[in-house]
């Protein structure tokens, strides 16, 4: 079973835990770790986006962050992200290949598979700036149908006045294009 660290409002954790299932039933605040994969391409950016397993708590079957998870009691953001990215994707990293680039609150409540599910999370957001061959990832089939690329800016809009294909963090979205939009090509992008 699952067990996550119970935080408090700035992400700490308070030395309690959580299982899973009644973190999601009751709201309790826990952690997790997103990494978005990002290249340049024609003059903009595209992102890597994984479409959730239809058998997903949540969202099933829409596209979302490139790789994210939950911390696990005990565990810190980076290696959480990094252990994400190889389980759900089959790429290795090294931690100085992730950026962070700052966290954000979710909090939300939805129906999902006829019952109530209760999202209540501080998030690690991380950079991974690589170009990746999608067709090249191991997908951890459990959580991932697939992997494509989408530009950047067509998530963007669509997120801001559609749900229907994409369940990426708004939030999250926004840390990115920020991020890439403030810096040069070379420096968001070093290893390209």
């Amino acid at each position: 079973m699952e067990q996550f660290d119970i935080c408090d409002e700035h992400g700490r954790p308070t030395g309690e835990t959580v299982a899973r299932a009644d973190a999601h039933r009751d709201g309790t605040l826990h952690r997790t770790a997103h990494v978005w994969i990002a290249r340049q391409r024609d003059g903009g950016f595209e992102i890597l986006l994984q479409k959730r397993s239809q058998d997903k708590d949540s969202f099933p079957g829409l596209y979302d962050t490139s790789s994210a998870g939950h911390i696990p009691a005990g565990q810190e953001p980076l290696p959480s992200a990094l252990r994400e990215l190889q389980e759900e994707l089959g790429i290795c990293a090294g931690p100085k290949e992730l950026t962070f680039i700052g966290s954000f609150r979710i909090q939300y409540v939805k129906d999902f598979h006829g019952k109530p599910f209760h999202d209540n999370e501080i998030t690690w957001v991380y950079l991974l700036a690589r170009d990746v061959d999608e067709s090249s990832c191991t997908l951890q089939e459990s959580e991932v149908d697939e992997v494509r690329w989408f530009p950047l800016e067509e998530v963007y809009g669509e997120i801001r006045h559609r749900h229907d294909r994409f369940c990426v963090p708004p939030q999250g979205l926004q840390l990115l294009r920020d991020y890439l939009l403030t810096r040069t090509v070379r420096d968001a992008c070093h290893v390209l």
